[in-house]
C-alpha cells in the first residue's frame, strides 16, 4: 500500500510539473505579445502621467498672477468678493462653485458653469479677497480646480485628446499592464537565468541580450508592486472596467457615503453613491440647476454664501481649502467639501439649507468604511496628491522606469529577432497551447473568459492578438 502511495505521488508530482513547463512557454510567449504590440499605449500612459504629476510647481509659477496676491489688510466678505466676479460675466452666468482663498497671499475663486464648457469644467475667476480685484480668468477642471497646463496634460494621459473613444487607449494599457509585471515575475521566478560567463573581450550578441534582460528583471522586479497598483487604480478610472468595478463595490456596499441634500423628506430623495474619479473621468456634475424642470427653481445671491460658509464652519468644516456649491433647485441643500487631498485627508462635506441656514446632514472621512479610504487614498496617490511632493517624486521615479523598462524589452527583442526570417511554430500562442492538458486548456479557458468579461478591452485585444498568433502559425507552418 505504501508503494502505491509513493507511485501516486510521484506521478501527482510528475504530472504538476509536466502541466507547469508546458505553461511557462504559453506566458512567456504571452508577455512577449504584451511587450511588443501593448507596451506602446503602456508607454504612452507612463510618460503622460508622469508629466501630468510634476506639473504643479510648474503650474503654479506659470499662473502666479492669478493665483496669488501681495496685498495686505483684512479679508473683503465672500458676498463682496462674488460680486465683484460676477460683474465680469455675462449677465446669465451661473455660480457653479465658490472656492474661498486659503490662506493669506492666495486669491478666490468663483467658478462659473457655461454651456460652451466641456464635461467637469467651468470658468474660474480669480479674485484678490482684500482688494477685490480680478486677477484673471481661467477655465478650470474638475474638483482640484487645475488649471490649462495640467488639463491638457489630463487630457492628454486618459484619452490622448481624442474624446471618450480615446480612453479606451488608456484601460488597454492598465487592463494589461498588472499581467505583464505579474508574468514577468512569474517568469524571473521559474526560470532562473544561469551564472554569467567570464568577462570576454568581445562583446557578443548573447552577452548583450543577457545584460539588456538582467536589467529589465531588475527593473521589473522593483517596480511590481508599483505597476499592480497603478494598474488597479487606473482601471478603476476607465470606461468599461470602470463601470463593473463601480457595480461590484455598489453590490458589496463599498461606495464611499453620499451627502444628503433633499430639503423635504417625502417623497425620500435618492441620494448617487459619491464618484471619487468624477474631476479625472469628466462626468463630475458642476451644478444643481441640470435637473427636472418640474421642481421649483431657487435664485442664488452673493449674500448667502457667507451666511452658508459660517454654518458649515459651526459644524466642523475646518479646512482651509473647501468649495461651496450652491443650488437652484428649491429642495435641495447647499453643500460645503473639504477638499484637501494631502495627508491627513480632510473631504468631509456638510449640507446647508440656505434658508434657515440649518445643517441638515454631514459625511465625515472618519466615519468611511476601510474600502471607501482606501479608494480615497489610492485615487490621490495615483494622482500625486495625497503626499505632496514626496508623492510626486515616487511616482516620477516609477513612470521613469517603466518607460526605461518598455525601451529595454524593444531592445531584447531586436537583439532576439530572428536572422534569417523563419519562424518557429513554437514561438506562437497556438503552438505554446498545444502540448497543454485538458485540465490546464480548460482552467486558462475559463480564467480567460472571466477576465474578458470583467475587463472589455483586454477580451477585445486578446482576439486581436490572437487573430495575429493564428496569421504567423499559418506562416509557420506553411
Amino acid at each position: 500500500m505504501e508503494e502505491t502511495m509513493s507511485e501516486n505521488i510521484r506521478r501527482a508530482t510528475a504530472h504538476a510539473t509536466h502541466s507547469r513547463s508546458a505553461l511557462l512557454p504559453l506566458l512567456r510567449r504571452l508577455h512577449f505579445y504584451i511587450g511588443l504590440f501593448i507596451a506602446p499605449f503602456i508607454f504612452v500612459a507612463a510618460l503622460t502621467g508622469t508629466l501630468y504629476v510634476l506639473t504643479p510647481q510648474l503650474e503654479n509659477w506659470l499662473y502666479q498672477p492669478q493665483l496669488f496676491t501681495t496685498s495686505t489688510g483684512p479679508d473683503r466678505p465672500l458676498a463682496a468678493q462674488i460680486a465683484k466676479a460676477s460683474s465680469v460675466m455675462v449677465p446669465d452666468a451661473k455660480i457653479a462653485a465658490v472656492r474661498p482663498a486659503p490662506q493669506a497671499g492666495e486669491t478666490t475663486r468663483v467658478m462659473f458653469s457655461s454651456a460652451d464648457l466641456g464635461a467637469s469644467e467651468t470658468r474660474a475667476v480669480f479674485v484678490d479677497p482684500k482688494t477685490l480685484e480680478i486677477k484673471g480668468v481661467m477655465t478650470v477642471y474638475g474638483t482640484s480646480g487645475v488649471l490649462p497646463l495640467r488639463t491638457w496634460l489630463d487630457y492628454l494621459h486618459r484619452n490622448l485628446l481624442l474624446g471618450d473613444f480615446g480612453r479606451n487607449y488608456s484601460e488597454l494599457a492598465a487592463s494589461w499592464l498588472w499581467i505583464a509585471a505579474l508574468g514577468g515575475a512569474l517568469l524571473w521566478a521559474t526560470s532562473r537565468a544561469p551564472r554569467r560567463p567570464p568577462a570576454q573581450d568581445k562583446l557578443t550578441r548573447a552577452r548583450r541580450l543577457a545584460g539588456q534582460r538582467r536589467w529589465h528583471t531588475t527593473l521589473g522586479l522593483a517596480l511590481l508592486l508599483g505597476l499592480v497598483f497603478f494598474s488597479a487604480t487606473g482601471l478603476t478610472w476607465s470606461r468599461w472596467a470602470g463601470d463593473n468595478i463601480s457595480l461590484m463595490r455598489n453590490h458589496f456596499g463599498w461606495m464611499t457615503p453620499a451627502l444628503n441634500t433633499a430639503l423635504h423628506p417625502e417623497p425620500a430623495a435618492m441620494e448617487m453613491p459619491v464618484d471619487e474619479h468624477a474631476e479625472h473621468s469628466g462626468h463630475m456634475e458642476m451644478s444643481h440647476h441640470a435637473a427636472s424642470s418640474a421642481v421649483s427653481q431657487a435664485s442664488v445671491t452673493p449674500a448667502q454664501f457667507d451666511a452658508v460658509l459660517s454654518a458649515a464652519r459651526a459644524a466642523g468644516i475646518d479646512a482651509a481649502k473647501l468649495e461651496i456649491r450652491p443650488s437652484y433647485l428649491a429642495d435641495k441643500a447647499w453643500t460645503v467639501s473639504e477638499i484637501d487631498r494631502r495627508w491627513p485627508t480632510q473631504v468631509d462635506s456638510v449640507a446647508v439649507d440656505p434658508q434657515s441656514n440649518a445643517v441638515k446632514d454631514k459625511v465625515e472621512f472618519a466615519s468611511f468604511g476601510l474600502l471607501a479610504k482606501l479608494t480615497r487614498w489610492g485615487v490621490d496617490a495615483h494622482m500625486g496628491v495625497l503626499f505632496g511632493v514626496a508623492n510626486q517624486l515616487v511616482l516620477a521615479l516609477f513612470g521613469a522606469g517603466l518607460c526605461v523598462m518598455i525601451v529595454m524589452g524593444y531592445r531584447m527583442w531586436w537583439l532576439r529577432r530572428p536572422q534569417n526570417g523563419q519562424i518557429s511554430p513554437l514561438d506562437t500562442l497556438l503552438g505554446c497551447w498545444q502540448p497543454l492538458s485538458l485540465s490546464a486548456r480548460f482552467l486558462l479557458l475559463v480564467v480567460t473568459a472571466v477576465l474578458a468579461v470583467c475587463l472589455p478591452v483586454m477580451g477585445v485585444s486578446l482576439l486581436v492578438l490572437l487573430g495575429i498568433d493564428i496569421w504567423r502559425w499559418r506562416r509557420a507552418v506553411a
